[in-house]
């Protein structure tokens, strides 16, 4: 048991606002440059007094960028992928604790291994499969034989080819899987007394009834905080979109801050960079904003 005194209680405060500090002094700067302008933020040292270009340089980043589509795109982006993982996890967490299969513990350490894999690792064969999410397939007919046997006996030549490169599925669909998000959930259905699942049984609920009527209700806070960790995790996203959409129209607000930093022979209005940061961080702000008492919850729930 930890006892609560007054110098060790100040110490913990002082701990605390100090990492205060160091979190939000970024932030603080970032907010300050945006409303400079262009002469005033290359002054060395920078005020730190605000100035008052803030809306003008808003305007400018948002203008230059065309935040309007590319933040519609990242919403989408990051809301289908979040809610991919929420809902793929539960089922995978779902089917690895109430069916007895041989081998479900070997198949749910197989995927718990995926997180020693990030996207950067395997972005290569990614890559690839998102050029051709029939690639596979074809190797399985060319493998055994079938495609010979077909363009021999009907002289059609069996090709199979479905790109999903500069596509909203090729966006989104790579990055649904999550061994996190089965991790948690399995940690969590565990925890739930079996008498509930005989219970369900003896009422004659299946196992989707029992899934979606019970379970889903049960792990609500879970999946609020996963969605929340994946959107935000999403968002922040900058290599797979930066691969998967060369087209201009599929790209997302993060990888569009690019056309907002200044290049080598330009000029360096880093004011305006700063203004189009302030807007693209803000989605995820309010997620987590709105999302924080469930978050919380989900977390450090002593249900669990």
């Amino acid at each position: 048991m930890v006892e609560r005194t007054p110098v060790f209680d100040a110490i913990c405060q002082a701990i605390l606002f100090l990492g205060l500090l160091i979190a939000l002094v970024p932030f603080a700067i970032v907010i300050i440059a945006a409303t400079h302008d262009i002469r005033t933020v290359n002054t060395v040292p920078m005020p730190l007094v605000p100035g008052r270009d803030l809306f003008a340089n808003l305007a400018e980043a948002w203008q230059r960028a065309d935040l309007g589509v590319k933040l519609f795109n990242s919403v989408l982006f990051a809301t289908a992928v979040a809610c991919g993982k929420v809902i793929l996890s539960a089922m995978a967490a779902f089917s690895i604790v109430y069916f007895r299969f041989p081998g479900r513990s070997a198949l749910f350490w197989a995927i718990f291994v995926t997180l020693m894999l990030p996207l950067e690792v395997r972005i290569v064969p990614t890559y690839a499969v998102a050029a051709n999410a029939l690639a596979p397939f074809q190797a399985i007919l060319d493998t055994t034989g079938i495609t010979w046997l077909v363009q021999r006996v009907s002289g059609i030549e069996v090709k199979l080819e479905w790109g999903l490169l500069n596509s909203y599925p090729g966006l989104i669909l790579p990055l649904v899987a999550t061994a996190t998000g089965t991790f948690l959930y399995r940690q969590f259905y565990l925890t739930i007394p079996d008498e509930l699942a005989e219970a369900a049984k003896m009422d004659g609920s299946g196992p989707v009834r029992f899934f979606v009527d019970m379970l889903l209700p049960l792990s609500r806070p879970n999946m609020i905080a996963l969605f929340t960790i994946m959107f935000v995790w999403s968002w922040n996203q900058y290599l797979w979109p930066l691969l998967v959409t060369t087209d201009p129209k599929f790209g997302i607000a993060v990888t569009e801050l690019r056309a907002l930093i200044p290049s080598e022979f330009g000029l360096p209005d880093w004011n305006v960079a700063m203004a189009g940061t302030l807007i693209i961080m803000l989605p995820p702000l309010i997620v987590v904003i709105l999302m924080q008492r469930w978050f919380v919850r989900g977390l450090i729930s002593t249900e669990k």
